[in-house]
């Protein structure tokens, strides 16, 4: 199924230029100081020579930037922005291996159903047969699927933007009239849809999610449906505008929660090709991953990049009527990511300050009954899963047996290069 190409206003209209410097360099001596910027710089590319790039396995290699995680059987798949996914045998959490890469121009986010791995690649949805994940091979490729990205259709291209460290005299300054896009990385928790399908579990910063043989991602100001009922040959449905700033999407049961800078949405998908929206909770502007149980919403606000005005928060919400979600409490964190959820146990990564651990059968009294804080690493996603405790950072992902919630036992460690 292909659907045509189509310019993006929206996401033209939306396109702010931010710009942080990460640091400078100076000389006491000397007059002049050196700022360095991390940005994204636009780039234009022909669609036939995207499409002629080479897509699938090849040998395993470094991981050099953090991405999305994802848990499927007895394998971790860390996405690497841009790049591709690399394949972990985790067979044993304590040594796990690496076992190969699939390289995926333009690749973000990912879900897994039944041996059948979705990946982003830029403007389309690619499928994977992972049924041996040391033989994984291409199956189909959906076009133009995702038109968050501006497409020029008589010239047929598109543009992306590319990680590009930007050296200058000026503290601020525009690129090439352009502007200069400053990277707000967004990455949200475990496939607890219901329906049929055997589905993988992801962080809590995931843009894809599974539930009720359907895919469902978001970008910055959309949800898009697609029916995986033919596991191999997803077929786009529809998309449903959401507003600007959307960040992540968490399924539980027949419902959707979807993550933006100013709130939280909640989607009934008991009719799983028609979304119906339920409420919009909003909050001041701040990054906003969620993780959800039959009652509580857990919605983690925090400051920093694109969330610069926001606050450093744990807000607990009643969704008993998910119509109308109501704010519990909210409780001071440091820098909070993401999160997830397993029974009682609540962990938030809190970025450079580590990793936390509550008890939140008392969801009143959250800050009375913490666990631990782990110290010493910068805490960005995590998995719970049914092995270990799973915590992506800037530069490691480590292993954590959680068997005993207050005190957790690292496992091992996977180092980004």
């Amino acid at each position: 199924m292909k659907t045509p190409l189509r310019s993006s206003s929206a996401f033209l209209r939306y396109l702010f230029i931010f710009v942080v410097a990460v640091g400078f360099n100076s000389c006491q001596d000397q007059v002049e100081s050196t700022y360095t910027y991390q940005a994204k710089i636009p780039v234009s590319i022909k669609t036939e020579v995207f499409r002629d790039m080479y897509v699938g396995p090849v040998g395993p290699r470094d991981i050099n930037r953090k991405g999305k995680i994802y848990i499927f059987n007895d394998f971790l798949f860390i996405g690497e922005p841009n790049k591709g996914i690399h394949v972990i045998d985790n067979t044993n959490p304590a040594n796990p291996t690496n076992i190969s890469f699939i390289e995926i121009p333009g690749a973000a986010d990912l879900a897994i159903n039944d041996n059948i791995l979705y990946a982003d690649s830029y403007i389309d949805l690619l499928s994977f047969d992972i049924s041996d994940p040391r033989d994984i091979s291409l199956v189909n490729r959906e076009e133009d699927v995702f038109t968050n990205f501006y497409i020029d259709q008589e010239a047929e291209t598109f543009t992306y933007y590319k990680d590009t460290v930007i050296t200058s005299k000026d503290p601020i300054r525009r690129w090439g009239g352009g502007g200069i896009w400053l990277d707000a990385m967004s990455f949200s928790n475990a496939e607890a849809g219901g329906g049929q399908g055997n589905y993988g579990q992801g962080g809590s910063m995931a843009r894809f999610t599974l539930a009720n043989e359907h895919l469902y991602t978001v970008d910055d100001s959309e949800l898009r449906l697609f029916d995986i009922s033919d596991k191999a040959d997803p077929e786009f449905v529809k998309q449903i505008p959401l507003g600007w700033g959307i960040e992540t999407i968490f399924p539980f049961k027949d419902k959707l929660f979807i993550g933006s800078t100013t709130g939280m949405h909640i989607y009934d998908i008991s009719v799983p090709a028609a979304p119906q929206q339920l409420s919009v909770y909003s909050h001041i502007t701040s990054c906003d991953p969620v993780v959800a149980n039959d009652d509580y919403a857990f919605v983690t606000l925090r400051s920093g990049n694109f969330c610069q005005q926001g606050v450093n928060l744990l807000e607990v919400l009643d969704i008993t009527d998910p119509s109308l979600p109501k704010l519990l409490k909210s409780y001071p964190m440091d820098n909070p990511h993401g999160l997830g959820l397993a029974g009682d146990y609540l962990y938030v990564c809190e970025g450079e300050y580590g990793l936390k651990s509550f008890n939140v059968s008392d969801v009143l009294k959250i800050d009375e009954n913490q666990l631990e804080h782990l110290k010493g690493l910068n805490a960005f996603d995590l998995i719970p899963g049914p092995k270990s405790l799973i915590v992506i950072g800037n530069s490691v992902i480590t292993q954590y047996d959680y068997s005993t919630p207050s005190k957790l036992k690292q496992l091992s460690t996977i180092t980004i290069k």
